[in-house]
């Protein structure tokens, strides 16, 4: 049996010698956060997902959010001191971050967007986020994964889920 690959995210974590425990899934044909969360067994309020948005100013911006959970627009432009945010395109997202729909991490993009984790995650001795690839997740601290990302916590969740952002 040959040994997995280490994905990008993965290797950037390994040289900050930050500990991380990673879980994999056979994906299927879907792969939507709740559907991700089941396959692996985990509660929805472990499993975090990166939404990736464009700003009125033109720059982009990184959101990690509960996969069961939306983005509320208005607070995360907030967060990161914009008029408005807006989801970017899904054909946008391999161009800008170098992963694709189901395997974006905020670990290891192209560039290091501000990125902000929702508040939720403060609390948490752990969270579940994407790999950087599809069918593979890993668990990580919130508060070293923000520090690693030079990110910050704030309220950006909103009170309706939205099942088409992962």
């Amino acid at each position: 049996m040959g040994k997995e690959a280490k994905t990008n995210a993965m290797r950037i974590l390994d040289r900050a010698k930050v500990a991380y425990q990673v879980y994999t899934y056979d994906p299927g044909d879907k792969v939507d956060g709740i559907t991700v969360a089941n396959k692996m067994g985990q509660p929805l309020e472990c499993v975090y997902k990166t939404l990736v948005t464009r700003g009125k100013s033109g720059g982009y911006f990184v959101f990690v959010i509960p996969v069961a959970a939306g983005l509320d627009l208005k607070r995360a432009a907030r967060a990161v001191g914009e008029k408005s945010v807006q989801m970017i395109h899904v054909k946008e997202i391999n161009p800008i971050t170098g992963y694709i729909r189901g395997g974006c991490s905020p670990i290891g993009m192209k560039k290091q967007f501000p990125t902000v984790v929702s508040s939720s995650a403060e609390a948490m001795p752990a969270i579940i986020i994407s790999g950087g690839r599809i069918g593979t997740q890993i668990e990580i601290d919130p508060h070293t994964l923000v520090t690693l990302i030079r990110g910050s916590f704030a309220d950006i969740e909103s009170d309706e889920p939205a099942a088409d952002e992962f």
